[in-house]
């Protein structure tokens, strides 16, 4: 971020994460806790509580703080952008569904390791890599027609259009230091996380 992009970009970057991880967290813990049987109670749903509410996580956080994740991108293109003004507020979430669809196993996988691993590192790298041709499709739907660009209809153009380009290396061009900045960014999220639950939560019950 700090060699390759102005302040603007690096601002936003910051201003989208800390949403996306609060959107993301309250998420997991409210549904996790509401689906979780009690001591002495029936299981409520036939899979783990934790997959559930893994995946709405992914989905509210991607919702919410999606407009600042096109941004963020279409900074990195161009400078001067209006998008509201120029294109429409409907632009604001172009490519919206691809990032939905791969962020659902994704997310869903992630927190159920962390649930029943307490390490969310060889999960989330898998994750990452069987989800990660939907994010090369979200990048270049967010793009758009800039610099002569192509446009693409939907998410499955979008992919086609990749392979038939670029081949199967297409879409998974980046894979690598995705995955190696996901491993500290999991271990880092879930490690504050559980400390800040155990200040903030735990503490004040035993009061």
């Amino acid at each position: 971020y700090l060699l390759g992009a102005g302040k603007a970009y690096y601002a936003l970057a910051l201003l989208a994460l800390i949403p996306q991880v609060i959107f993301q967290l309250f998420a997991y813990d409210t549904v996790n806790k509401n689906l979780s049987p009690k001591p002495g109670e029936q299981r409520k749903l036939p899979i783990p509580a934790s997959l559930v509410a893994g995946a709405c996580a992914g989905v509210s956080s991607t919702i919410c703080t999606y407009p600042l994740e096109l941004l963020k991108t279409r900074l990195t293109i161009e400078r001067g952008v209006y998008i509201v003004r120029e294109e429409g507020p409907a632009e604001l979430y172009r490519g919206l569904t691809p990032s939905l669809i791969g962020v659902i196993p994704y997310a869903a996988t992630n927190y159920y390791a962390y649930d029943t691993l307490r390490k969310a590192y060889p999960a989330g790298a898998i994750s990452s890599s069987a989800t990660f041709p939907l994010e090369v499709a979200r990048k270049h739907m967010q793009v758009g027609a800039l610099s002569g660009r192509q446009v693409y209809k939907n998410v499955l153009h979008a992919l086609a259009s990749i392979l038939e380009q670029e081949g199967i290396q297409g879409l998974y061009r980046g894979l690598g230091p995705s995955c190696m900045k996901l491993v500290p960014a999991a271990g880092i999220s879930f490690m504050c996380y559980e400390a800040c639950k155990r200040i903030l939560v735990e503490d004040n019950e035993e009061a």
